[in-house]
């Protein structure tokens, strides 16, 4: 098979296209599926950034699509990287771990030992009192980093496993007490 038989026009039109096509499409929704995240939490630079990147690669996409509207493989590939792109992009930001969340934990019984099991490993906690439907109540707050999560809710199932506990955003955060960073040695 000669080189000008690999590369010629069908090749490109219905093999390469669509896959850069897809690659395109994935790579855009990724950017897309973060920059949303960010503004969420109020990153206005990275989220101005990553749309101007996110909107430059759809362009280019749609461009291609229109060029060659005949071609139902670019369309497939355009709707499978857009598939794809919204579940990359949520992998990437659990792995960036971005952020800090409020942490509520609600106990019917005792709660010195989660609290004191929280602030040995150097989580801030607030205990207060509280009423719910079956009676008196302890609610402990912290507010800990998105990295940090899988830790606190360990030390929740080893000290109450059946505590029940809430997870959500906290946008801005000033001051409070965290665990120390391990610096690179």
């Amino acid at each position: 098979m000669s080189l000008s038989a690999l590369f010629s026009h069908d090749i490109i039109v219905w093999v390469i296209l669509p896959i850069l096509i897809f690659i395109g499409g994935l790579t855009y929704v990724s950017f897309g599926t973060l920059r949303i995240i960010f503004v969420a939490r109020g990153k206005r630079l990275l989220s101005t950034l990553l749309g101007f990147i996110e909107v430059s690669i759809w362009l280019i996409a749609i461009s291609q699509i229109m060029t060659n509207v005949s071609n139902i493989a670019a369309y497939l590939a355009y709707a499978a990287g857009f598939a794809a792109g919204n579940y990359v992009g949520i992998l990437i930001e659990e792995k960036m771990a971005i952020g800090n969340l409020v942490v509520r934990i609600i106990l019917t019984e005792s709660d010195e030992g989660l609290k004191n099991k929280l602030a040995a490993d150097g989580f801030g906690v607030t205990v207060v009192d509280a009423e719910g439907v079956h009676g008196k109540v302890k609610m402990i707050f912290t507010v800990v980093r998105r990295k940090d999560l899988g830790k606190v809710e360990r030390i929740i199932k080893e000290s109450h496993s059946s505590a029940f506990y809430s997870v959500e955003d906290a946008r801005h955060v000033v001051e409070g007490v965290f665990p120390k960073l391990k610096t690179p040695k």
